[in-house]
C-alpha cells in the first residue's frame, strides 16, 4: 500500500496505522496518551490530530495513533488545520491541570510541557482554571499520586494490567472529575498494589511520581554525628547511564562511586557483596530441604523481589512455607552494616545510617517493613532509587559523565562475584544459586560458569542440572508478575516438577526496575543492560558466591557458618498475611459475570 504523508509517497502495510508509518518516515507527530512499548493507543489525549483525505475525498481530522492507512489516503500533519487543532487539545488539558511546575518531579522532561512547546501554546493564562481534583495521595510507601497532574492517558492503567496483571490501578469518576484511582480507597489501603513502580516509569506527566529523599540523605551528610554507609545495588550501573543522559551500555559504577564521596559518604560500599551472602543463605536452605524432601519435589521461591514478597503477601499468603526466608541482599547488608561493620571498624552503630541506592521503588517499601528493624531501628535507613540519585548529582552541580571514577572506600563489604553481579537481571539469582549449589551438591560433570537456559528476557524459563547428591534438579524463573499465575497453580496443586524458582516482578529483573530511567526505552534498552550484566560477570574474577574471599571471613570471623543462629537472626525473615477480605464486585463487575438468558 501506498499514502501520501505530507505531500510525498511513503510505502505501508495493512493494518497500520497512520502514527507508525510517520515514525518509521521520520515525521514528528506530538503524542502523550500512546505508548509504544506496550501497544498501548486509546487516543484520549488527542494530540496527535493529523487531517486526512481519503481516496474517496472525504477529509477529517483524526487521531494518527488510532487511525488505520488506507491505501491512496493523503495524510497532513503540520497544516494550520491541525496545529491550531493541537494546540487547543494542549490548552483544554493545561485548562484542567495544575500549575505547580517548577516544584514537580518531571519539571524540564514532562511530556506535557513538551507539548505545550511543540504546539506553540502560551501558557502564562491557562494552567488549572478548571481542575478541582486537588487530592494528594502519599499513603503509599514509596510512590506519590496528584491528581491534577493526571491528564488521564491510561498509560498507567494498561501496564498494571498488561505487564504485572495485577491490576492495581483503576479509572475512576465521570467527566472532568474522572481519574485514575486504587479501587475508590488510598493507595496505602491498595490490596492488590505491589509498589513495583511501573507506573511512575511511563506516567507522562508527574500525575505518578517516586517518594523523593533526596533531602533526608543530604540531612545525614550534614550531620556531623552521622556515619552515612552507602550500598549500590548490582542493577544500579547497569541502569545509572540512561538516566544521566548517557547512552544505554555505559558502566558507571566508578563515577556513581566518586559522586557519592564527593558528596561526603563516609563509606562507598557494594550490595554485590551481600547478595553473595544471600546465595549462601538461601543455597543452604535449598540443600536442607533437598535433603528433607524424602523423593517429593518441595518448590522452594526466592525472596529478593519486595515487589514479589509484597503480592504473594496480599494476594498468596497460603504459599508462605514455600518461600525462601532469606533476606533480601539490601536487608542483609543493612542488618550487617549495623553490627558487623561496627565491630570490625569500631563504630558506634547508633551512629550509622545505611542508604542504598537500588533501581527499584518497593525497595523503600522493603526498607520500612517491621520485620526488618531491630528494637525498633530499621536496619536500612532510606532508600534513593537511581532517578532520585541522578536529581541529587544534578541538584550537587556533579556530573556523572565528567567526574573521575573512583574506587570504592575498602575491599571491605564491596568484594563480589560475578554471580553476584548476575542478581540485577532476571535467571541472575538462580544462576548465581546453581553455581554455588550444584558445587556443593557435587556435579557428576565439570561444574558450567554460564547455565544458558535460564537466561535471556523470556517471560518464564525452565532448566534442568544433575548433581551426584541429589540427581536431576529441575528450576524456573519467571519476571513480570502477569506470568507467575500458571506456576502458581502448579506449586499450589501439589503439580510442581520445579525444586526452586526465582520470580522478579519487574520486566527484565532489577535491570527495569520501577526506579530507573522513565520513557519508551524502559523495555527497548533491555537487552543492552543485560548483556552489561554478562559483561560484568565475565570480567570479575571471582564466579561463586562461595568463592568470595570477604564473605568466607564474614563466616569465620562472625556468623560462624551459613544457617547458624546468628545468621537466621540477623539474614533472615518472616512474613505477613495482607490478604484483604472479599470486596463486594461493583456493578461493572457483575456486569461480565453475570449471563442473562432467555429461557422463553
Amino acid at each position: 500500500m501506498q499514502i501520501y504523508l505530507n505531500g510525498r509517497p511513503a510505502a505501508c502495510r495493512e493494518g497500520e496505522t497512520v502514527l507508525e508509518v510517520a515514525r518509521r518516515e521520520g515525521v514528528r507527530i506530538p503524542t502523550l496518551c500512546e505508548f509504544a512499548a506496550l501497544n498501548h493507543r486509546p487516543g484520549t489525549c488527542r494530540m496527535c490530530l493529523v487531517d486526512v483525505t481519503t481516496a474517496s475525498g472525504r477529509q477529517t481530522l483524526a487521531t494518527a495513533c488510532t487511525s488505520a492507512v488506507e491505501d491512496g489516503m493523503r495524510v497532513d500533519t503540520r497544516s494550520e488545520r491541525v496545529r491550531r487543532a493541537r494546540r487547543l487539545q494542549a490548552e483544554l488539558l493545561f485548562a484542567d491541570h495544575c500549575e505547580r511546575c517548577s516544584g514537580c518531579a518531571r519539571h524540564g522532561r514532562c511530556e506535557l510541557q513538551r507539548a505545550a512547546e511543540e504546539t506553540g501554546l502560551d501558557l502564562s493564562r491557562l494552567s488549572g482554571r478548571l481542575t478541582d481534583r486537588t487530592t494528594v495521595d502519599r499513603s503509599a510507601p514509596a510512590l506519590v499520586f496528584t491528581a491534577d497532574k493526571c491528564i488521564r492517558c491510561l498509560r498507567c492503567v494498561e501496564v498494571c494490567r498488561q505487564v504485572q496483571g495485577v491490576s492495581a490501578i483503576t479509572f475512576e469518576g465521570t467527566g472532568c472529575a474522572s481519574s485514575v484511582g486504587f479501587d475508590g480507597g488510598l493507595w496505602g489501603d491498595s490490596d492488590r498494589c505491589v509498589q513495583c513502580g511501573q507506573c511512575s516509569l511511563v506516567c507522562p506527566t508527574g500525575a505518578i511520581a517516586v517518594k523523593d529523599e533526596t533531602d533526608r540523605f543530604l540531612d545525614y551528610l550534614a550531620d556531623p554525628d552521622v556515619v552515612t554507609v552507602v550500598q549500590i545495588a548490582p542493577a544500579v550501573r547497569m541502569a545509572f547511564a540512561e538516566a544521566a543522559g548517557a547512552p544505554a551500555g555505559r558502566n558507571l559504577e566508578g563515577e556513581i562511586v566518586a559522586g557519592l564521596k564527593k558528596l561526603g559518604a563516609d563509606f562507598v560500599c557494594d550490595t554485590r557483596w551481600s547478595a553473595d551472602v544471600t546465595i549462601l543463605e538461601e543455597g543452604t536452605e535449598l540443600l536442607h530441604r533437598l535433603e528433607h524432601s524424602e523423593g517429593r519435589v518441595d518448590t522452594m521461591f526466592t525472596s529478593c523481589c519486595p515487589g514479589w514478597i509484597n503480592h504473594v503477601e496480599k494476594s498468596h499468603p497460603d504459599l508462605f512455607p514455600h518461600v525462601s526466608s532469606t533476606r533480601s541482599p539490601q536487608a542483609i547488608f543493612g542488618a550487617l552494616a549495623k553490627t558487623y561493620l561496627p565491630r570490625v571498624k569500631k563504630l558506634d552503630s547508633a551512629a550509622i545510617r545505611v542508604v542504598s541506592i537500588m533501581p527499584c521503588t518497593a525497595k523503600k517499601d522493603e526498607a520500612a517493613r517491621p520485620q526488618l528493624a531491630r528494637e525498633g531501628v530499621a536496619d536500612v535507613d532510606l532508600v534513593l532509587t537511581v532517578r532520585e540519585l541522578e536529581r541529587l548529582f544534578r541538584t550537587q552541580g556533579i556530573d556523572p559523565l565528567a567526574i573521575d571514577p573512583a574506587p570504592f572506600d575498602s575491599p571491605f563489604m564491596t568484594e563480589a562475584s560475578g554471580a553476584a553481579q548476575l542478581f540485577a537481571t532476571t535467571g541472575g539469582v538462580m544462576e548465581a544459586a546453581l553455581r554455588t549449589v550444584c558445587a556443593l551438591a557435587g556435579s557428576p560433570r565439570a561444574l558450567p560458569l554460564r547455565f544458558e537456559p535460564v537466561r535471556g528476557l523470556a517471560g518464564v524459563k525452565e532448566a534442568r542440572v544433575e548433581t551426584e547428591r541429589f540427581g536431576e534438579l529441575r528450576v524456573a524463573v519467571v519476571h513480570g508478575l502477569k506470568n507467575l499465575g500458571p506456576v502458581l497453580d502448579c506449586v499450589r496443586e501439589g503439580r510442581s516438577p520445579w525444586h526452586f524458582v526465582e520470580v522478579m516482578a519487574c520486566p527484565g529483573g532489577c535491570i527495569g526496575g520501577g526506579g530507573t530511567a522513565r520513557g519508551d526505552n524502559w523495555t527497548r534498552t533491555l537487552p543492552v543492560r543485560q548483556r552489561m550484566v554478562y559483561e560484568e560477570d565475565d570480567r570479575l574474577a571471582v564466579k561463586r558466591s562461595d568463592e568470595n574471599p570477604d564473605v568466607a571471613a564474614l563466616y569465620r570471623d562472625y556468623l560462624g557458618r551459613a544457617g547458624s543462629d546468628l545468621a537466621h537472626e540477623l539474614l533472615h525473615t518472616d512474613y505477613e498475611n495482607r490478604r484483604s477480605a472479599p470486596k463486594p464486585l461493583r456493578f461493572k463487575e457483575l456486569e461480565t459475570k453475570i449471563k442473562l438468558t432467555d429461557k422463553r
